[in-house]
């Protein structure tokens, strides 16, 4: 959720243990109603994802179309994403680098540039990274650091760690949002 290397390192602010929110009054016990715990984890998909309020509708339109569970849907759409591949490739620290690097035009999905973080890649696709950003001291550093990110449904091609094929769609496993997703489908289901 958070930018880059801090999350990593053992300085993470969500890791170090407070369990109440900051200021004054931060300490006072607050029980949270059923709508807010809904709400705080549909919160939290959507913060984490960066999307906004309509494309989580959409996608959770989208969802309720297929067939399975709504919730596994919802979270096999949302880490399809070509921002969520880009970042799951380790090619940005974090998402919304990962969002920017396609936005700025870096990406090619099966040989055409794409800058619509939000395209949902399908099996079979082809992305690589544009040759003029390969040797950004960014990149290179986030491959360094954040290579284990790698789920089984994307393969890097035998050449170079800089282009990458789609070889099948992701299931619940090797989704990386940690949420609880029956909440997010009571929360849109009422």
């Amino acid at each position: 959720m958070l930018k880059g290397e801090k999350c990593v390192s053992q300085k993470c602010p969500i890791e170090k243990g407070r369990k109440y929110p900051p200021g004054q009054h931060g300490r006072k016990p607050v029980k949270l109603s059923e709508y807010g715990k809904r709400l705080r984890e549909k919160q939290k998909l959507k913060y984490m994802a960066g999307i906004n309020e309509e494309q989580l509708k959409r996608y959770f339109n989208l969802a309720q179309r297929q067939k399975g569970l709504v919730g596994e849907n919802l979270l096999k759409l949302i880490e399809r994403r070509l921002d969520n591949v880009v970042y799951r490739l380790s090619w940005a620290p974090s998402r919304a680098a990962a969002r920017q690097i396609v936005s700025h035009g870096h990406v090619k999905v099966n040989g055409r540039k794409l800058n619509i973080p939000s395209y949902l890649v399908n099996v079979g696709d082809k992305i690589e990274l544009d040759t003029s950003v390969r040797d950004n001291i960014y990149i290179k550093k986030s491959l360094e650091n954040f290579g284990e990110r790698l789920p089984p449904w994307i393969k890097y091609s035998t050449e170079d760690k800089f282009s990458a094929e789609i070889v099948a769609l992701p299931d619940r496993e090797s989704c990386s949002f940690p949420v609880n997703e029956t909440l997010i489908v009571e929360f849109y289901s009422k």
